[in-house]
């Protein structure tokens, strides 16, 4: 069974930093991509940045998030990451990780069956 297990979280003030960690066990397969999720108060859940899972290099990012939050994946770890810099009250949310699904640099919501207890994210003005 697939366990996906968020951490990192917390509370900073805008323009301050933090890095999300995501671990991933269980029987994994068919997913193309690695991705963030958040869902803000009040909000569906979205995905906001995904990573290729063979290729590095590859990855995408909404425009919100786009030049201030970084993902990253250690495959020998099974362990997912997001640096988030700059903060902005706007990025308060619920922060996720799950599959996601990429053609080319082109990024899906494509998530397993499954989700953590996310990791919460909180930005003061």
């Amino acid at each position: 069974q697939i366990r996906l297990v968020e951490s990192g979280g917390g509370s900073v003030q805008s323009g301050g930093s933090l890095r999300l960690s995501c671990t991933v066990s269980g029987a994994v397969f068919g997913a193309t991509a690695m991705g963030w999720y958040r869902q803000k108060p009040g909000d569906v859940r979205e995905l906001i940045a995904a990573v290729h899972k063979d290729r590095d290099a590859t990855t995408n990012y909404v425009d919100a998030v786009a030049g201030r939050f970084i993902i990253s994946r250690d495959n020998a770890r099974d362990s997912l990451y997001l640096q988030m810099n700059n903060l902005k009250a706007e990025d308060t949310a619920v922060y996720y990780c799950n599959a996601a699904h990429m053609v080319g640099s082109s990024m899906v919501s494509a998530p397993y069956g499954v989700w953590g207890q996310g990791t919460q994210v909180t930005v003061s003005s």
